[in-house]
């Protein structure tokens, strides 16, 4: 049979190569200022566009999204074309899902520190770009099952499986997930609310961990390591289960990451039992990965691609090793809200994904340029100071997550807490903290080793962008299952078939968990003493939202003795049917707010915010004096009643027409609340006196941001009674 000639498109392979090495260092960059931010909380003081709050969604998107979601196109484009034995399908499709996805990428670098953001983690991005990111990544899709249905390869190997299931399940992920109403070009409400934003947000969450930071890198896994070792996977049936029970479980474990909350106890069981079932899978692709090197140790002791490629891998199975008992409730009930899950994502982030990246990186880069790696002893050096930066980064969190639990579940013989002052346990952990900027220190700095070795390989090569290959054509066979064929081996030479059972496979844990929250009424017992968010307090919210704080506060009390004692009653499903979108946060960097109205005077939020330090000796949290001197933009505020009036908050025609009149109400009795400190009002009143002198505008107390902050906060937790042991009675219909 004649050989068809034909090329490799590389260039499109380089271009996410640089990317990723680009984005890569501008994401580790802003991390280890985060890190440093921790030691250092006044920083950036008084720049909005740099406070931790803004700045830590940019963190993890400019890592997940343009790291790693570049080197996962980069790895794709490379492998996908040599597997299939022919070009990218459309060269069109493939620069676009290049631009495209910078354009993305630079979208939320200018919106985030702007403050244009959901909140909802790994999603904070605002609804005009969460259509980009749907069109650019069917754009991917389009390209890759096109380049499937022309390949001259008739099987498709392990590594197309899981990019395929990738595909489709990152596409129902995020359009399930960005449901939402848009109030203007960049605010919109999450179309969930309460409970059900929070586990449709945590289906999510979960498993865009799952199916963009995990299932396509083991398919480069499938394709990088037996090529970088010269040897074949090690067992092709294990890879066989490894994909359809990974695919199929993963799906379902998202529940476990809301515990203990208010979710209902059958979707947290729900949570536990798939995420227990995740560590066979997950362990059987680590041990297809780890043996296939068997015969190639001398080579990975030479070898730094196959170095890094051993670390990743082996922090893979260290993360999903952690994940399922990170579910068990017991062990939940301790690490939840702590630095353990910041150490836990980062063995995943930092080993898995960062040290396969580069390991691949390593591998691609002398062959796109046709050349030899420019210093094998800088990519040693590389792999070694990053892994010491994996280990000081994270052992020393896992120390301050087991030091958080034990002094947040103290008590004394009384009954009384041991440490009833959180900032206790804030600088119990101040060294530890020390310790995660130096690791991340270390880290980038082995990084940056590893871009300059890869910028002096390229110059010391020649750019082949169009790569010259030959492969037979394929040849037209019947689709039917032959008696001695098995029946995966059938599947593997029918792609729509296998994509339409991947499909179906992610579908029915989503469709058993969701449904329910969304379709039956009593999901959530109903409080008739919970009643919508004022203007005032809904622009409050947004500011809450714009800033971050959902970052280092949570708002959901866990029905555990200390919680209780520490924080009031634990949450009510019920009090959050009006939460567009929820804001029950992952950390506890400060204290929970849930109850946090009517605990302070207005006057202590107002100075809090000014200055936290001033009330709240050894406290990290930056200031946000922005707030005090910021207009209120009030403009849209009925346009956001009438959004959440479509979504089945009960605001009427009246309350609409009125909302300019009930802001200014509530805020003129929050601005005479501030006149009972002496020191404000003698400041308040000199600068108004200065700017009538000078004819310059000024802006009331009751008009400007801080005033709106502290309507919602001293709302939180105020729409129930509960009994206080006096004897007061309980105000709950559940």
């Amino acid at each position: 049979m004649e050989l068809q000639k034909f090329y490799y498109d590389n260039k499109i392979v380089r271009n996410f190569v640089i990317a990723t090495l680009f984005w890569g260092i501008v994401g580790m960059s802003i991390g280890l200022l985060l890190a440093f931010m921790f030691l250092f909380p006044n920083l950036t003081d008084g720049v909005s566009w740099l406070s931790f709050g803004r700045l830590r969604p940019l963190h993890t998107n400019a890592v997940i999204f343009a790291f790693v979601g570049n080197a996962i196109f980069a790895g794709v484009y490379y492998s996908s074309q040599r597997l299939l034995k022919a070009r990218m399908w459309k060269d069109w499709l493939s620069s676009f899902n290049f631009w495209g996805w910078q354009a993305i990428i630079v979208a939320a670098a200018i919106t985030l520190p702007l403050g244009y953001t959901t909140s909802k983690e790994y999603a904070e991005l605002e609804w005009p770009i969460d259509i980009a990111i749907a069109v650019v990544w069917v754009a991917f899709g389009a390209n890759l099952i096109g380049t499937i249905l022309n390949r001259r390869q008739r099987h498709l190997y392990v590594a197309l499986w899981f990019y395929l299931g990738t595909f489709v399940t990152v596409a129902v992920l995020h359009i399930v997930n960005s449901m939402e109403i848009p109030v203007s070009a960049f605010k919109s409400y999450s179309m969930y609310a309460g409970v059900q934003d929070a586990l449709v947000q945590w289906w999510y969450g979960h498993n865009a961990v799952a199916f963009f930071l995990t299932t396509p890198f083991l398919g480069l896994m499938y394709y990088f390591v037996p090529k970088a070792a010269n040897r074949p996977v090690y067992s092709y049936r294990l890879s066989i289960v490894h994909f359809w029970s990974l695919i199929f479980i993963y799906i379902w474990a998202g529940p476990h990451h809301l515990l203990y909350s208010s979710l209902p106890d059958w979707a947290q069981n729900l949570g536990v039992a798939f995420s227990i079932m995740l560590l066979a899978p997950s362990w059987g692709g680590m041990i297809n990965g780890l043996l296939t090197l068997r015969g190639a140790w001398d080579k990975v002791r030479t070898d730094p691609v196959l170095k890094f490629m051993v670390v990743a891998i082996t922090g893979y199975g260290m993360a999903t090793f952690e994940g399922p008992m990170l579910s068990l409730k017991n062990v939940n009930a301790i690490a939840h809200f702590s630095d353990w899950i910041i150490a836990h994502v980062h063995v995943g982030a930092l080993a898995w994904n960062g040290f396969l990246a580069f390991g691949m990186i390593y591998w691609m880069v002398p062959r796109l340029f046709k050349t030899k790696l420019y210093s094998l002893a800088m990519a040693n050096m590389h792999f070694w100071i990053g892994t010491l930066g994996i280990i000081l980064y994270a052992l020393p969190l896992y120390v301050a997550g087991f030091v958080q639990a034990s002094m947040w579940k103290q008590f004394n013989p009384d009954g009384t807490l041991t440490y009833g002052n959180f900032l206790e346990t804030v600088t119990e952990i101040m060294p530890m903290y020390w310790m995660r900027a130096i690791g991340g220190t270390l880290y980038i700095t082995g990084a940056i080793i590893g871009v300059v070795n890869l910028i002096m390989t390229a110059k010391a090569g020649s750019a082949v962008t169009d790569e010259l290959a030959e492969a037979a054509p394929l040849e037209k066979i019947t689709t039917k299952r032959t008696k001695k064929e098995g029946y995966h081996s059938w599947l593997e030479r029918r792609p729509v078939k296998l994509t339409i059972f991947a499909t179906i496979a992610i579908l029915i844990g989503g469709m058993v968990q969701i449904i329910p929250s969304l379709m039956v009424d009593d999901y959530i017992p109903k409080i008739s003493s919970v009643k919508p968010y004022t203007p005032l307090e809904l622009e409050g919210r947004d500011l809450y939202i714009r800033e971050g704080c959902v970052g280092c506060h949570s708002q959901q009390i866990r029905p555990f003795r200390s919680e209780v004692e520490r924080y009031g009653e634990y949450s009510k499903a019920g009090e959050y049917v009006y939460d567009h979108p929820f804001l029950w946060g992952s950390k506890r960097t400060g204290p929970d707010l849930m109850r946090v109205g009517g605990k302070y005077s207005d006057n202590w939020h107002f100075n809090h915010m000014y200055d936290p330090q001033s009330t709240s000796s050894g406290s990290i949290m930056p200031s946000y004096k922005w707030l005090i001197q910021n207009e209120l933009d009030k403009t849209d505020t009925e346009a956001k009643l009438r959004a959440l009036a479509t979504l089945g908050v009960p605001y009427t025609e009246e309350d609409i027409a009125k909302a300019q009149d009930w802001m200014a109400e509530q805020g003129e009795k929050i601005e005479k609340s501030l006149y009972n400190d002496p020191d404000f009002a003698k400041t308040y009143e000199a600068d108004k006196k200065y700017a009538k002198e000078n004819n310059e505008e000024f802006v009331e107390m009751r008009d400007r941001e801080i005033v709106a902050m502290i309507a919602y906060l001293q709302r939180l937790g105020t729409d129930i009674k509960v009994t206080n042991g006096d004897g007061s009675t309980v105000n709950l219909d559940e």
